[in-house]
């Protein structure tokens, strides 16, 4: 989910006063980057006569193309991930009532080593049922810009579970509140069966439910005839080995609904049949099954995904379909489905050309993209609250409230594709580490819209937003507020991300992305997993970095504290010897460079190793100190108190106080311009 915009700039604010953002090369041309991932180099996909079009030339969509015409199923040999779950959903939309009615019948197969005697569910939509949810508590009603707006509640009702042989299970259930043992929150339901279910053994429940939409502020509800159904299902629960993520014990991997958090579950399979208003189109992950149908005025869709860990759709009767189909190297084929706002339908080709561009970098960078399709969605601009949000192969726009939007319709393109990587394929706990999603997928799109578009954030300004700084490896409704989770888990974690990068250099980093994403794909990994294989393509220990920056909240803040220059006498002729504090707080970069400035014009640069909390240096000279500037190049990305790097020797106390004062109050002023 994007959260935060910073503003962007053609090589930083100024036209290139900021090192640009490196640009990766197609690490698929270096077999070398794929022995860190699998022990053995992949086959190198075949370049199709089907590509992209460049900037400004952008391929027209497919005219005439049908959003109610049956999909193309890919072939694929087997299973790309272990299919835990198997859900085969028939949910019908009342439009006039704003409800889902449902039936469900899910397969659970236990993936772990002893006997389980309960099944779990989330029940999101129960999020929003009152005022004193865990989620309305801790978000105040409010996502992102997005408020809850009055009588726009919401809720999911369970009225039947059945058991092969036991009868209806309602009986059997019970709400758990885990993390805050609030009592009035209902988004975890456990049913508890009469029979384990053995090690690899299997239990089928059939439910019946009922959600009552929510007016959409956060992700899911209605606005008018608009639906966007995330989390609308009941969903099992993820379950964990022993040694998942460095797990101590096997179990249930169970959390509330919370303000902050977003979502983990297992993978698995989806049939899922829609029933809507005949005028209505809808979008799905995965793809059709066959042609919709309509009959007595009503429309039936039929969807089919499976290597997914969720299922979402969306419906409206005034969007404006249209399709593409791309291939590259690295993608053997995939149809791009565009379910546009009117307001949006002439903007067609920017849709598409973000979409192709990203898929074309990021498998590129990271590995193929696997799945047939990916649908964006484009909802109105009053129900932008479904807007910026992922779902594996079905991504929302930001609503449509603009004729011409700036940028940030490709940014928040850029950023949703990229989640289909972290979130969707490698599918990281954003309960527990966020991080691991938000901040790999900021720090991609960072990357590609450099590549694409020549567009960079302004990295000082990103750091010098960071007023909280917090442990990037914590459950996500720990965090003090959400200003404080969206500061670290999207833009620290991005920032420790270019930080290392940085350090290592821009190939070895690009193995690193690569090698974590091939090892790690359909397979949950953990904080301590993406370490093992930063520290195994670098070839060093990571182990202190990650406890500074990662498991700790530090960041930097290197500044020259003083300036005084005295004249000396050196072999009867009169020199100047300058003494220059710098100061460090927080956590330490090596080699931190240091320049000074003298007053005939000569420039010398000394190297800091950093680790000190306090360094002199002595500087003789026939001329003066001058300057002093700390990081002059900005190098150190998590410096966040840019305005101390740099002092004047010829400048009293005063004036000193008010440069700085007037440095961070710019920053600020900035920051609180392009920063939502």
């Amino acid at each position: 989910m994007l959260l935060t915009v910073f503003a962007l700039f053609p090589d930083g604010p100024d036209g290139g006063s900021e090192q640009a953002v490196p640009v990766w090369t197609d690490v698929t041309r270096s077999e070398e980057s794929l022995l860190y991932a699998s022990g053995q180099p992949e086959k190198k996909p075949q370049t199709t006569d089907s590509q992209s079009s460049g900037p400004g030339t952008p391929k027209s969509a497919s005219p005439g193309a049908n959003p109610d015409a049956a999909g193309d199923a890919p072939v694929k040999p087997k299973s790309l991930s272990e299919h835990v779950t198997e859900y085969h959903i028939q949910v019908t939309l009342d439009e006039a009532n704003k409800r889902l009615t449902g039936t469900e019948t899910v397969t659970w197969k236990n993936p772990g080593s002893q006997a389980v005697r309960n099944v779990v569910f989330h029940l999101y939509p129960n999020a929003f049922r009152s005022k004193d949810t865990t989620f309305i508590r801790e978000s105040g009603g409010r996502l992102r810009n997005d408020q809850m707006v009055e009588g726009g509640w919401g809720e999911m009702r369970i009225t039947g579970i059945r058991h092969s042989g036991e009868g209806d299970l309602l009986h059997r259930t019970r709400y758990l509140q885990p993390d805050d043992g609030n009592e009035q929150d209902r988004t975890l339901m456990e049913v508890k069966l009469a029979e384990p279910i053995p090690p690899g053994g299997k239990v089928t429940l059939h439910l019946q439910f009922e959600v009552d939409l929510p007016k959409v502020f956060a992700r899911m509800g209605y606005h008018d005839d608009f639906v966007m159904a995330g989390q609308w299902f009941p969903k099992i629960a993820a379950y964990e080995r022993k040694g998942t993520r460095g797990r101590a014990e096997e179990g249930w991997n169970l959390h509330q609904y919370h303000g902050n958090s977003e979502f983990y579950a297992n993978f698995g399979i989806y049939s899922v049949q829609i029933n809507v208003p005949e005028s209505h189109i809808v979008a799905a992950t995965g793809f059709p099954t066959g042609k919709a149908s309509v009959t007595d005025g009503r429309k039936i869709y039929r969807f089919y995904a499976d290597d997914v860990h969720d299922f979402a759709w969306a419906a409206s009767p005034h969007f404006v379909y249209a399709e593409e189909p791309y291939a590259d190297k690295n993608i053997p084929g995939v149809k791009i489905k565009l379910y546009l706002d009117p307001l949006h339908a002439d903007l067609k080709e920017r849709y598409f050309f973000a979409a192709k561009q990203s898929l074309k970098k990021y498998s590129e960078w990271f590995g193929p993209y696997p799945y047939s399709t990916l649908s964006i969605v484009v909802p109105p601009g009053e129900a932008n609250g479904a807007g910026g949000m992922e779902y594996p192969t079905l991504i929302t726009a930001w609503g449509a409230a603009e004729e011409q939007p700036d940028w940030s319709l490709e940014q928040v393109l850029v950023h949703e594709i990229g989640h289909q990587y972290w979130y969707g394929i490698v599918a990281s706990n954003e309960f527990e580490e966020a991080w691991l999603d938000e901040g790999f997928t900021s720090y991609a799109e960072d990357k590609a819209m450099k590549a694409i578009y020549d567009l960079s954030g302004y990295l000082p300004l990103q750091a010098a937003s960071l007023t909280s700084p917090a442990p990037l490896r914590q459950n996500s409704w720990e965090f003090e507020n959400h200003r404080q989770y969206a500061d670290n888990v999207y833009t620290r974690a991005k920032l420790v991300l270019i930080d290392i990068e940085r350090q290592i250099g821009e190939q070895r980093m690009q193995r690193v992305m690569r090698s974590y994403f091939q090892q790690w794909r359909f397979k949950h990994p953990g904080t301590d997993d993406f370490r093992k294989v930063l520290e195994k393509v670098t070839g060093q220990s990571w182990d202190l970095y990650f406890q500074q920056y990662v498991h700790g909240g530090l960041v930097r803040d290197y500044s020259i504290r003083s300036i005084e220059v005295r004249p000396v006498e050196d072999q009867g002729r009169t020199r100047y010897e300058s003494i220059i504090v710098a100061e460090r707080n927080g956590g330490f970069y090596r080699q931190v460079p240091i320049r000074f400035g003298l007053q005939n014009g000569t420039v010398l640069t000394e190297q800091w190793d950093g680790e000190e909390s306090e360094m002199k240096f002595r500087v003789i000279q026939d001329s003066p100190v001058a300057w002093a500037a700390i990081d002059p190049d900005r190098h150190n990305v998590l410096d966040t108190k840019p305005s101390n790097n740099f002092m004047r020797s010829e400048a009293d106390e005063v004036w000193r106080t008010r440069w700085n004062i007037g440095v961070s109050r710019m920053l600020e002023t900035v920051i609180g311009l392009f920063a939502w």
